[in-house]
């Protein structure tokens, strides 16, 4: 009766799709079903905040996404503040009934092995447009930089004699990138090509076709596209190769700390993200490899 009652009062004054009415009611109905098999005298009226936990703790036990359980939650407030609104009960159970923390989704990352195909094997244009593509490859890959920090990057930013690249990151906050000799022969490759197409520039490092700063799209798409040649990772974006960066580093024993410096993070927590992936990594790795995993 009472979530008869909720249903109708969500179709007709609040005006809710039915859809949404729909998934409401069901929920209200797991919930009361639940009521019964833990308790028979248990109804919605006289649920209280113990049976609703106890309600959340089953419901993970059972393996619900978090973001399942805080939406039937979310069901169950509307439902008794409706109760209470109509003077049919005084209080609500849910008052004070926090749901689980929704995970964050790990950050996606291309394996080692693809972005050596990638830099090293994967043709990815002729001329100036293809060396600048793989340029932009390898300074994401090899610094770590944010998609910004790179369309930002002045010739004078660059720094051969020591092998570092001042980028400016968030709120205008500088630092210094080192990179290695691989890097280094990519970018006099680049510059080559570009002073070969523009000649001789003062400014911007990496030019779109017509001569000016690359744009946010072109990265964008040109990431993309290459991605798309080695690596079946669902996300192919800048910041994806940000990620594979840390990963890489982290893989290969650098400190969290340096890590954290490198990648121009604020906080430790920020940074220890990448953690969790790699040992995502490890944990995958002895599935596949471990006869008893």
């Amino acid at each position: 009766m009472y979530i008869d009652q909720f249903t109708d009062y969500l179709r007709l004054e609040r005006n809710y799709s039915e859809r949404t009415v729909s998934s409401y009611r069901r929920d209200l109905i797991l919930f009361r079903q639940f009521l019964k098999d833990t308790d028979v005298d248990l109804e919605l009226l006289t649920a209280d905040r113990d049976t609703v936990r106890l309600w959340v703790v089953d419901m993970m036990d059972k393996g619900e996404a978090t973001t399942t359980v805080n939406r039937k939650l979310s069901t169950l407030r509307s439902f008794y503040r409706f109760l209470r609104m109509k003077g049919i009960l005084q209080s609500s159970p849910v008052q004070g009934v926090k749901g689980p923390k929704n995970k964050k989704p790990l950050p996606q990352f291309v394996k080692e092995s693809e972005m050596n195909e990638l830099l090293d094997e994967t043709d990815l244009g002729s001329g100036f447009i293809g060396i600048r593509n793989k340029t932009v490859i390898a300074t994401f890959y090899e610094t770590g930089m944010r998609m910004a920090e790179l369309i930002g990057l002045d010739d004078r930013d660059i720094d051969f004699s020591t092998r570092t690249i001042k980028v400016t990151g968030k709120r205008d906050k500088q630092r210094f990138i080192p990179f290695g000799k691989d890097l280094e022969v990519q970018l006099h490759s680049y510059i080559d090509a570009r002073t070969q197409e523009f000649g001789q520039t003062s400014g911007a490092f990496f030019l779109s076709p017509k001569g000016d700063r690359i744009p946010r799209h072109q990265v964008y798409l040109l990431v993309k596209d290459a991605l798309t040649r080695v690596s079946a990772v669902s996300k192919k974006s800048p910041h994806v190769l940000r990620h594979t960066f840390a990963t890489s580093m982290l893989n290969h024993d650098a400190e969290l700390g340096a890590v954290k410096e490198l990648l121009g993070h604020n906080s430790l927590q920020t940074t220890e993200i990448y953690v969790h992936t790699t040992f995502q990594e490890l944990k995958e790795i002895y599935k596949q490899a471990h006869p008893r995993a």
